[in-house]
């Protein structure tokens, strides 16, 4: 509930002041998420100021539906604006976005790594440019959709998963740094579920109350990787050999951009007696290397690029027991995590994992599943 006048106590985002008097920059998406975020705030009497980010081609936008940032995203949400009765933004971010997340994301490929570009955008774009933006409009804080927590902790502003454990974005968000997290906020993130979500977004009368949540990456139509691939970089699909563990060639591949870690159909190898996996990719010798299913099991994983949200300093101990997300569909599994530097480490599964991937994230959380610790990249080694 708002509050009408300062008070010593605190407003519903955390400031001692009446919400009128408090700025919020929304990242609106064009999503029922973001838009219910933009409305709640509006409707608490808070001072609203909804952006939306272009993030590549509008006219190849408009023919794509079900993604984040497509031009018919962009309308629903200036409708919203409307609806609500606050200002809405467009900023053209396209070369940004290209330079910070298409091209890395085509090159990690080609580097027969498996890259999560969502994870990038927000690192790089959405909460450093877009994050700029909102102080240059001397706004208070920024508000997002996503489906986590921040919490206030004896050492400042802390990431918890979200009250939904089917809806948690904490793997997507593990990059943000303690200096972003003081400044953002998450109105959703304490939510039971996303059908509280849509309630509300009926309630306020918003017109994407029942618009489908997006399921594919912005920039990728229906998950065709390799198409995007091959359009941003010609040549990049071209064939080779798919070979055993000891090199022996077992069939022809059609470019390794088309497989990834852990694969098992689509090979066109049938005919063996067990079935075969891809353990391993060589985009500079075009091969695809493939294993029984017991050789996909790692157990020590490295990480780098790691972005440390604990207490003390990362490198401050010799070992850190946490739990680990190797990848954004499976639960955090317990492992113990031993820095190499401020930003490098070894992460020991104590149960091994099949199909671990560079590329992916290596995700860390407190041992009772609530706390964010940060995390890092999984690289080769």
């Amino acid at each position: 509930m708002a509050l009408d006048s300062p008070s010593g106590a605190l407003n519903s985002l955390g400031f001692d002041k009446r919400p009128e008097d408090t700025r919020v920059v929304v990242a609106m998406s064009g999503g029922v998420d973001s838009s219910v975020v933009a409305a709640m705030l509006a409707e608490e009497g808070y001072d609203v100021v909804g952006v939306t980010l272009q993030l590549y081609d509008h006219g190849a936008a408009l023919a794509k539906k079900g993604a984040c940032c497509a031009g018919r995203d962009i309308h629903d949400a200036r409708r919203v604006a409307e609806t609500m009765g606050f200002p809405h933004y467009v900023l053209d971010y396209e070369n940004v976005f290209r330079d910070a997340v298409i091209d890395e994301f085509a090159d990690s490929y080609l580097a027969g790594a498996t890259p999560v570009p969502c994870i990038r955008c927000n690192e790089r774009v959405k909460f450093k440019d877009l994050l700029g933006t909102a102080r240059d409009l001397d706004a208070d804080c920024m508000a997002t959709g996503h489906y986590i927590q921040r919490k206030t902790g004896p050492s400042g502003a802390e990431l918890h998963m979200a009250a939904d454990p089917a809806r948690d974005q904490s793997y997507f968000l593990f990059s943000t740094t303690s200096e972003q997290l003081d400044y953002l906020r998450f109105p959703l993130g304490h939510l039971a579920s996303k059908a509280e979500t849509r309630a509300l977004a009926a309630r306020y009368g918003l017109p994407v109350a029942d618009k489908p949540d997006s399921q594919d990456i912005c920039f990728v139509p229906n998950g065709n990787y390799a198409a995007v691939i091959e359009k941003l970089r010609p040549g990049a699909a071209d064939p080779g050999k798919i070979v055993d563990m000891d090199g022996n060639i077992l069939g022809e591949h059609r470019g390794v951009i088309h497989y990834t870690i852990g694969q098992r159909r689509g090979l066109g190898i049938g005919g063996l007696e067990d079935p075969l996996y891809v353990v391993k990719l060589d985009p500079d010798a075009r091969r695809v290397i493939v294993g029984p299913k017991e050789a996909l099991s790692t157990r020590i994983v490295p990480v780098r690029e790691i972005n440390w949200l604990g207490d003390a300093p990362f490198d401050s101990r010799a070992d850190w027991p946490l739990e680990v997300k190797i990848r954004s569909t499976r639960p955090p599994r317990e492992a113990v995590i031993r820095p190499v530097s401020a930003t490098e480490a070894e992460v020991e599964l104590l149960t091994a994992e099949e199909g671990v991937s560079p590329g992916q994230a290596c995700v860390f959380y407190a041992p009772d599943g609530g706390r964010v610790f940060g995390g890092g990249w999984i690289h080769k080694g």
